[in-house]
């Protein structure tokens, strides 16, 4: 979970809200929504963050949404990362469906 909020951070995503999910889902113990301010600010943030979760020798990290760049989703197991642009992040509203 340190390393996702410091990539982040690294990376200047906007808005990180971290939601708990535990006795809420089994698809994870937190999921972590942010913002990138383009296409391509959502494709190097997302992109760091994997980077950093493989250095730490997370297995099995799995991405989705890189090519379009408008959501990137990681699923790092216990850690579920959205970087949204902030339009498809208003659309979405994650944070108002898990109740953050």
């Amino acid at each position: 979970m340190r390393i996702v909020l410091a990539r982040l951070d690294d990376m200047k995503a906007e808005d990180s809200v971290t939601i708990d999910l535990s006795g809420k889902s089994s698809i994870g113990d937190y999921m972590v929504v942010t913002t990138g301010r383009s296409q391509r600010h959502v494709g190097s943030v997302a992109d760091n963050v994997v980077k950093g979760l493989h250095e730490a020798g997370i297995p099995g990290v799995r991405v989705e949404g890189m090519r379009q760049a408008d959501w990137v989703l990681i699923d790092a197991g216990d850690v579920i990362v959205h970087v949204f642009r902030p339009e498809v992040r208003e659309f979405y509203n994650l944070e108002k469906m898990w109740g953050a």
